[in-house]
């Protein structure tokens, strides 16, 4: 994407060395103005995660790419609507999920395994994650990429990501009981296929 001047870079960037959800902040603010490269710096800041997101989300990197491109010209056209309730980065992540459904919806997609929407997914974790053995994380993640479509948004959503049952049943358009009802069959469905026990995941 190409993009113009007009931010203070210097003052962007003492900001964001002070603290990262103040930069956000200045940056909208000055995209909101009109400032293109400042959000081109939103862009970089959150596309990886974006990605990582949708890709978890469709286990197919071509649609994934469409949907995060979707996203951030969405997000752009809907700049002044953003309230500043919520993280910038969580606002991008409903975009994101409202994408991603409605190409499911609208192309009647199928998302297949991909061996490099997997790696790639595991490049970008998500938040708070916590770091582990390559080969258990490239597990988890090829188990996760076989469950059911439902469940695999929840567990991508709330066990990746780190959102509330309120949250993703939000984001999904799903009834709350839905959602902790899909959350639990994937967790179950992964202890079975990486064979767990069930004490293991009820910790």
């Amino acid at each position: 994407m190409q993009y113009g001047a007009g931010a203070n870079d210097a003052t962007l960037a003492q900001s964001k060395a002070v603290d990262p959800q103040l930069s956000d902040a200045s940056l909208v603010t000055a995209a909101r103005g009109g400032d293109t490269r400042a959000f081109e710096r939103l862009y970089r800041a959150h596309s990886g995660k974006v990605m990582g997101l949708c890709l978890r989300m469709t286990r197919r990197r071509d649609v994934a790419e469409d949907c995060v491109q979707q996203t951030f010209i969405r997000a752009w056209r809907s700049l002044q609507a953003f309230e500043g309730r919520s993280a910038f980065g969580t606002w991008l992540h409903r975009i994101a999920v409202n994408e991603v459904l409605s190409h499911g919806r609208n192309h009647g997609t199928r998302f297949e395994s991909n061996e490099d929407a997997i790696e790639h997914a595991i490049a970008e974790p998500g938040e708070g994650s916590k770091e582990y053995d390559a080969g258990e994380v490239m597990d988890v993640e090829r188990a996760l990429s076989t469950l059911p479509e439902g469940s695999r948004h929840v567990v991508v959503l709330q066990a990746v990501y780190g959102y509330s049952h309120e949250e993703v049943a939000d984001m999904l358009g799903i009834a709350v009981g839905t959602c902790k009802a899909q959350l639990h069959r994937g967790r179950r469905l992964l202890r079975e296929r990486m064979g767990l026990t069930a004490e293991a995941d009820d910790e």
